[in-house]
């Protein structure tokens, strides 16, 4: 009741549907991740906060170095406002025109590194950009998804080179290419960093899923030692970049990798309540209005269908959050220009009331506002524009 108090008192003056990011969260989960990570400097990907004021914020910790990237293009622009000097794409680019323009910015061909996981993603740039092409830092991806027996594959569908022979090969045909500059791994374990080992009200599922993640990081410690090894062979490193903020431990106990990647457990959104190590502070939320009573226990909300992108299932709703005791009506949901909930705290919501809800997903609400407000206690500081509300929406 404090917390839903303070929050209306602090955000009075504005008309929902908005956004806030509460910044003692924000800041008690960024010092949650430094200690997790036990020593090892945190990359913060960028797709999990989209607003430059945050990434800002957190890029001042001690703690904290360089940004994940989720396009070319978004790196382009974090490079032209000097936002970091360490710019990782995570995703490989096909994007023409931004490799144009990274092809003709020395500067930002200094900080950038893409991302490539095949002959055909060097193929790609030197035919968008000549055989003569300015030197471009390259990162390689390993694939670090678990299969236990041929044909099963348990974790992220994303770069073919799986063996430290692979990546070796890879590693060799980049050293032989002019125009390229092989800096750096990366190897996302998704299987353990992104699926929660205690989802609510499925103990049966939560004890395969620990099951498969301890055989998996066992797996992988072995595998990722021998392809880091086998790629600095051919080409000296300047980074390994793994985990994501679900694995930060098990990550930081590989001594091949060099850095972590983590941007969620900044925000901590619904789909990160399902650890059993960790517990990020809500610290993004967004208020809509009540504005029908179709019954006593009814109360309708203007707008609210922010679904998170991924499985198409209840757990990428949005959840009601204050106050307490309210729930989504599981035929209707959050919907486009309207959502009902449910419950005993219903009885007391009048018209204009606010009703806080927090998103499945931690940087996609970002693309819902243009602005967060900044809520310190029971006071908004400042009002920060998110990408969208500065024009930049990159995929």
């Amino acid at each position: 009741m404090q917390h839903r108090t303070r929050l209306d008192v602090a955000t009075e003056e504005h008309d929902p549907p908005f956004a806030i990011v509460d910044l003692d969260a924000f800041d008690s989960n960024a010092a949650d991740l430094v200690r997790r990570a036990g020593g090892r400097p945190i990359r913060v990907a960028s797709k999990s906060v989209r607003v430059r004021a945050l990434l800002e914020r957190v890029l001042a910790r001690p703690g904290f170095a360089g940004v994940m990237c989720y396009s070319l293009a978004e790196a382009l622009w974090l490079s032209s406002v000097d936002l970091s000097d360490d710019l990782l794409v995570a995703y490989p680019t096909v994007d023409l025109a931004a490799l144009s323009e990274l092809a003709e910015d020395d500067k930002a061909r200094e900080r950038i590194s893409i991302v490539v996981d095949s002959t055909a993603h060097l193929d790609l740039v030197q035919a968008a950009l000549g055989a003569a092409h300015p030197e471009i830092r390259v990162c390689l991806e390993l694939d670090v998804s678990w299969r236990p027996v041929p044909g099963l594959h348990i974790g992220p569908r994303r770069s073919p080179v799986h063996t430290a022979r692979e990546a070796r090969a890879l590693a060799e045909e980049i050293a032989r290419r002019p125009g390229f500059r092989l800096v750096g791994v990366m190897a996302y374990e998704g299987q353990i960093a992104g699926l929660g080992d205690r989802p609510p009200g499925k103990p049966v599922r939560g004890a395969a899923l620990r099951w498969m993640q301890r055989h998996s990081a066992a797996e992988l410690v072995e595998r990722r030692a021998a392809a880091v090894s086998a790629v600095r062979g051919v080409a000296e490193l300047e980074f390994v970049n793994g985990g994501g903020t679900g694995s930060l431990e098990v990550t930081a106990a590989d001594p091949s990798v060099t850095e972590l990647a983590a941007g969620s457990g900044l925000i901590g959104p619904t789909l990160f309540d399902g650890y059993r190590g960790f517990r990020p502070r809500p610290a993004v939320l967004f208020a809509l209005p009540v504005v029908r009573r179709p019954t006593r226990r009814v109360a309708t909300l203007f707008s609210g269908g922010y679904i998170a992108s991924g499985t198409a299932t209840a757990d990428r709703q949005p959840t009601p959050y204050l106050p307490v005791g309210l729930k989504l009506l599981p035929l209707e949901g959050a919907g486009e220009v309207q959502t009902p909930v449910v419950g005993r705290a219903a009885d007391s919501l009048r018209l204009g009331d606010r009703v806080w809800l927090r998103h499945a997903k931690a940087g996609e609400l970002a693309e819902r506002f243009t602005h967060y407000h900044v809520v310190r206690g029971d006071v908004v500081e400042r009002t920060v524009p998110t990408y969208r509300g500065e024009g930049r929406s990159f995929g």
